[in-house]
């Protein structure tokens, strides 16, 4: 197939110059960006999908009010820069007014007014859409219009990250698209799979299981892009998308493991960019039952199970065996990208003999000699669910499993594809799974997305009242030495009750072809910033110069 291609490519070449005609683009504004990436978007469409994958295309597609700047400061507002919002100002402690660029259009041509951003508050906070967004909103009261350019955030309450949580978290929503989709059908809406945003890349084409492409809007309100296509190459794992790299099939991949670091730096071709990582993983565990969230789990309901299993992983012998210097044993569930690391928290420590112990004493025993604990007939013994795209995850569930094992507990791996796996975490039917989160700039949003009751992430259901207090107290906190005394308290009471075992934080590495230049990573979001990405003229290789179908 790739013989055929590059036979294709150099017969316009020849047929072009036989004729005297320059070929393809060749100005500016040309290049093709392809990005290797392991696994697809689930649904392209903000408020139904928690995908780090369609994250990296929502920066395209659409847009937020104003957006995170270089600092990464989220208290206040001086460390945002414009983007629908051209300006913004504090009509009181509680009051937030932003005035809309009139410049803005959607990809199918309307203007973007004032009551787009009013709904777009109104389905994300929406039960029945259960955006991931949902919680991080729940001290914005309403969200109104003064007039088609003007909208105005009302706030319940005063607090640091006000102007963060109203900006941040919304995507804004074309209106004139979307009102009539029934607020529980937001999931499987067809404009999910061919979204309209008023970003500067617009949507072309997504062939499902090969690849999905964007084309720049040569009148984006926010500047022409540089870069004309962005073609996302969907692969199996990361091993590929490496190897599509090296290969000079792909353009960049921003997640390099240690074992393919040493390869990439060594091709004359590719540079590197380290930034800080915005990922945490952890083994989850489902405290309900699998299937029906109505009954506790008969395992992991048992918060000294949980705590067991956590004494019995050696974390830091994985870390080093696996990531060679290139990861840490977060304290909590915490990426590398945080402020509020705290490597002072009282963790759990792997201490096999006392999970032993532990066990033992809520009554799971090995009473027939198999080698595996049981309680009234029944095993100690469990599903981990682990996604085949990651090859460290599916590394991590086999030391899991044999580190269980020694403790008398029995663990079942099952690997499943990305789209498997959100559908059996969203329902519920699991017992356990390796679960990896790319983070926001910011704890609060995280926080409340994955541990809060009602968080659009929460799979484990955890739920404690003094968690909840605690995250009240951190995220009212009106100084900066009193957030960080907060957030310590928070990840006390989570590393404390367990509802998963946190595994590693790793230190990101991307690495992109070097003639790329003008270059920032976000470490939030890599991607955030390839519209100020370019391709010089003098660099263009063919597939930059391939016309636009």
């Amino acid at each position: 197939m790739r013989t055929r291609v590059v036979v294709g490519v150099l017969v316009a070449v020849v047929a072009a110059a036989a004729c005297g005609r320059r070929v393809g683009c060749t100005g500016e504004y040309c290049g093709t960006l392809v990005i290797a990436a392991p696994g697809e978007p689930d649904i392209l469409l903000p408020p139904a999908s928690d995908d780090a994958r369609a994250a990296a295309v929502f920066d395209q597609v659409f847009v937020k009010l104003a957006d995170l700047g270089p600092s990464g400061n989220t208290i206040g507002d001086a460390g945002f820069v414009p983007e629908l919002a051209e300006k913004w100002e504090w009509d009181n402690p509680r009051t937030l007014t932003f005035h809309l660029n009139a410049a803005a259009r959607w990809h199918d041509g309307r203007p973007v007014r004032a009551e787009d951003v009013a709904f777009t508050f109104d389905v994300n906070t929406d039960p029945a859409v259960n955006s991931p967004a949902r919680a991080s909103l729940a001290r914005v009261r309403r969200v109104t219009t003064r007039d088609s350019l003007t909208v105005v955030f009302h706030f319940s309450e005063a607090y640091p990250e006000m102007f963060y949580d109203a900006v941040h978290h919304l995507r804004i929503l074309p209106a004139h698209l979307l009102r009539t989709v029934p607020r529980d059908q937001f999931r499987t809406a067809a404009i999910g799979r061919a979204p309209v945003g008023a970003g500067c890349y617009r949507f072309v084409e997504w062939r499902a299981g090969q690849s999905l492409e964007l084309a720049a809007d040569s009148t984006c309100f926010l500047g022409r892009p540089h870069i004309r296509r962005l073609v996302w190459r969907f692969t199996p794992d990361p091993t590929v998308a490496v190897t599509q790299l090296l290969a000079g099939e792909a353009d960049v991949f921003e997640y390099l493991s240690p074992p393919d670091l040493e390869r990439v730096r060594a091709a004359g071709d590719l540079v590197t960019y380290p930034y800080a990582g915005p990922y945490y993983t952890f083994l989850v565990f489902n405290l309900r039952t699998r299937g029906d969230t109505t009954l506790p789990h008969p395992l992991f309901a048992d918060r000294e199970i949980r705590r067991a299993l956590t004494l019995a992983t050696d974390r830091q012998q994985m870390v080093q065996s696996v990531f060679a210097g290139l990861a840490k044993v977060p304290p909590g569930p915490m990426p590398l990208l945080w402020a509020t690391w705290d490597s002072t928290l009282r963790v759990l420590p792997f201490d096999s003999a006392a999970a032993g112990r532990l066990l033992g004493a809520r009554g799971w025993r090995d009473h027939d000699g198999d080698g595996v604990r049981d309680k009234d007939g029944q095993k100690l013994a469990f599903e981990l669910l682990t996604p085949t795209t990651s090859v460290i995850r599916r590394q991590y569930a086999r030391l899991l499993q044999e580190q269980f094992r020694r403790v008398g507990v029995a663990v079942e791996i099952t690997e499943v594809d990305n789209n498997v796996m959100t559908q059996r975490l969203e329902t519920g039917n699991f017992d356990a799974a390796l679960m990896s989160r790319i983070a926001d700039p910011s704890p609060t949003s995280s926080v409340a997305l994955v541990w809060l009751a009602g968080g659009g992430s929460n799979y484990s259901h955890y739920d404690n009242p003094v968690f909840a207090e605690a995250y009240a107290r951190a995220t009212g906190a009106t100084t900066r030495q009193a957030s960080m005394y907060g957030w310590r308290a928070v990840f006390q009471q989570l590393i404390d009750d367990a509802p998963g075992i946190w595994l590693y934080s790793q230190q990101s590495v991307a690495a992109m072809h070097r003639r790329v230049a003008d270059v920032r990573l976000r470490p939030d979001a890599p991607y955030a910033l390839a519209r100020t990405w370019r391709i010089p003229p003098d660099r263009l290789i063919d597939r930059d110069r391939v016309e636009r179908r």
